[in-house]
């Protein structure tokens, strides 16, 4: 995702693998230069570490896969609240994220860091770099990520628990409170996107985190991502009873951290995902 590694340039998060569930079902060289012809920001080969790491193929996809189908279920809870406040609104996540070929599952390294955020660092100062020093501020564009629980590894590739309190997922809510998202072992959180707040008419709001690193210099973060998200022609159309002022809300806008774009700047009405998402990535270039 582009606007995200922008957003993570001066931090030390790098994206391993990246798997595209669309592909698996792409069987010939001509059929998958024509999708990624078509979709250029959209589709990549999947590439795997078969000789080094044989067994990781099967067991990314099948967490993949588990992700996928309980996003479904959190997507269908969604229609259902959505429905009851939103007059005309006609419930379409969980077919979109059931049926859609784009959704994408990736592992996420970050990098042990030269030095956390400072004892004297304000944790409710979200407006301070070094606060968000594994991953910067940011709203994920599409409909639902889905997160597992991450895990902390030493120089030597250990597994240890994390040796910083303060360190991890922060969120913010729609009124500015911060939270500090601690993900329970054998969860999965998950986290709405701006194509949710769109298709609801801004009765679900994206949701802003960002990534405090750990102090110590020696411990890196390893997690797991689902990203959720409509085809490339899907449309990006309010319910018939929402506005784009519903969509974003004043509230929810002027507390998100100044480096988010609002949607207001990157999407109009009669917008596909993909042209929504070329308007986001070349928002962050």
């Amino acid at each position: 995702n582009r606007k995200e590694l922008l957003n993570c340039m001066d931090s030390n998060r790098k994206e391993l693998l990246n798997w595209d569930e669309s592909l698996q079902s792409i069987h010939t060289d001509d059929e998958l230069r024509k999708l990624a012809q078509a979709n250029p920001a959209f589709f990549a080969p999947n590439v795997w570490p078969s000789n080094h790491l044989p067994e990781l193929e099967s067991a990314f996809q099948e967490v993949g896969q588990l992700v996928h189908e309980v996003g479904g279920m959190v997507a269908k809870c969604c229609d259902s609240y959505v429905s009851a406040h939103c007059p005309g609104y006609e419930p379409k996540l969980e077919s979109i994220l059931r049926h859609s070929k784009c959704c994408k599952a990736r592992l996420l390294h970050y990098f042990p860091t030269e030095d956390g955020a400072s004892d004297d660092d304000n944790e409710n100062n979200t407006e301070d770099t070094k606060f968000s020093n594994w991953c910067g501020w940011h709203n994920d564009h599409g409909s639902l990520t889905g997160l597992l629980p991450a895990i902390y590894l030493d120089g030597n590739g250990k597994i240890v628990d994390c040796p910083d309190s303060k360190a991890g997922l922060y969120c913010k809510s729609r009124n500015g409170v911060l939270v500090h998202a601690k993900i329970p072992e054998n969860a999965i959180a998950f986290q709405v996107g701006e194509t949710a707040q769109i298709h609801t008419g801004g009765w679900l709001q994206a949701t802003p985190h960002a990534v405090r690193g750990c102090k110590g210099g020696t411990v890196s973060r390893e997690t797991f991502a689902v990203f959720m998200e409509p085809e490339y022609h899907s449309s990006m159309e309010l319910p018939v009873s929402r506005t784009l002022e519903d969509t974003q809300c004043i509230e929810a806008e002027q507390s998100l951290p100044s480096n988010v774009r609002t949607i207001s700047k990157r999407w109009k009405l009669g917008m596909t995902f993909g042209e929504f998402s070329n308007a986001t990535f070349a928002a962050f270039y």
